[in-house]
């Protein structure tokens, strides 16, 4: 028992030292080889098309469209496509008299007889159905329940190069409960490895609340319409794009910032967990190593803890503070500031997320969004 419990002590540590180094190279990376993609744009701005896909999102909508009308862009040049999926709220309303008011405005209403037209998913359905009528160099998409920044077409469209097909830009959880403001540090870490990996130009993922396609990679690719059923359409319409040949780059910065609800409930973010989960398990094999990792890391820190107390909580703080320094670093770049306190408490919420979505995904149940039900 001895001997086996020593191994444990040995095996657990190497571990954590290999967490250790992910951060570690992940934080040089971030520090030095940092692309910021922007370029001054030249006064013949690019006529642009912002596609949103709305279901029963009559709460969140009227501060999407605030941020809209805030644009920094000429009108002439942005074109605003609204599908709204068969809501039961007031989203038809809304955004029947918001569209009503400019001549660059476009909603439409996707009938019963539509649905599963293009794809069994509702949002890349509703999507694929608008892009029929979009008619700019530049698709921009956001969700319903999003808020974006002045500067978001300008900067998009800046960022743009020879063979950048997909870009993806920074989201923000809009937090304020205890909850909220664990998700919001869960965002930041997610996309300060997409960030790294993306720049290293490792295939990662699109960022269906925050992203641009070009129309030539879009038509390319065969868009939406050619996906195949998926709950991560994000995830499989960057793949598409980059088989086509483009390549993916990422702009994290204030201008591309977006802020997003949180969920409001634990059952309603393990439901969104249980979605994400079906697309990280088509993920390449490296990127399931990498996360793997991060999962075993709470075996191995929990397991010290328990037999050496003073080394396992040592370890697992430092981890937390290289962790910390990271998304200091990665926020900083967004000007954004976040609590140190949260970073340091934020294992414990991340342990209990990381366990009970995988129990939650393998459990045989189906998978709930925007009210609709997916095996």
């Amino acid at each position: 028992m001895i001997a086996w419990i020593a191994l444990f002590v040995i095996l657990a540590q190497l571990v954590i030292g290999l967490l250790y180094i992910q951060f570690v190279v992940a934080w040089v990376l971030l520090r030095f080889f940092w692309k910021d993609h922007s370029k001054p744009i030249k006064e013949d701005f690019p006529k642009v098309s912002v596609l949103i896909a709305a279901r029963n999102e009559e709460k969140d909508l009227p501060d999407l469209l605030r941020s809209f009308e805030k644009l920094d862009y000429p009108s002439d040049r942005i074109q605003f496509l609204f599908a709204d999926d068969q809501s039961s709220d007031a989203t038809a309303e809304i955004l029947t008299d918001w569209c009503g008011r400019m001549p660059n405005r476009t909603f439409l209403t996707v009938s019963s007889s539509q649905t599963g037209f293009y794809n069994q998913n509702g949002k890349a359905n509703a999507l694929a159905i608008l892009e029929e009528k979009a008619t700019g160099e530049y698709y921009f998409f956001t969700d319903a329940d999003c808020e974006v920044n002045p500067n978001w077409i300008r900067e998009g469209v800046s960022c743009f190069s020879k063979n950048v097909g997909l870009l993806i830009g920074i989201t923000q959880v809009k937090a304020t409960s205890l909850l909220e403001k664990f998700q919001e540090v869960d965002w930041w870490l997610t996309l300060g490895f997409v960030k790294v990996a993306t720049d290293m130009r490792i295939q990662t993922t699109g960022l269906g609340n925050n992203m641009v396609i070009s129309k030539e990679a879009y038509e390319k690719s065969g868009g939406f319409k050619d996906l195949p059923f998926c709950l991560t359409e994000d995830l499989e319409i960057s793949r598409a794009i980059q088989k086509s040949g483009f390549k993916i780059a990422h702009q994290v910065s204030s201008k591309m910032l977006a802020i997003t609800k949180p969920e409001v409930s634990f059952k309603a973010l393990l439901d969104q967990r249980k979605r994400w989960m079906s697309g990280v398990m088509t993920l390449p094999v490296y990127w399931k190593l990498i996360l793997a990792i991060q999962v075993v890391y709470f075996v191995a820190a929990i397991g010290l803890i328990v037999l050496k107390p003073s080394l396992g909580l040592s370890l697992a703080l430092f981890k937390s503070l290289l962790q910390g320094i990271f998304l200091i670093g990665l926020t900083s770049k967004v000007r954004v500031k976040i609590n140190w306190l949260y970073l340091l408490v934020f294992d414990f919420y991340n342990f209990c997320t990381t366990v009970l979505t995988i129990l939650y995904y393998f459990w045989p149940s189906k998978t709930k969004w925007k009210t609709r039900v997916y095996q």
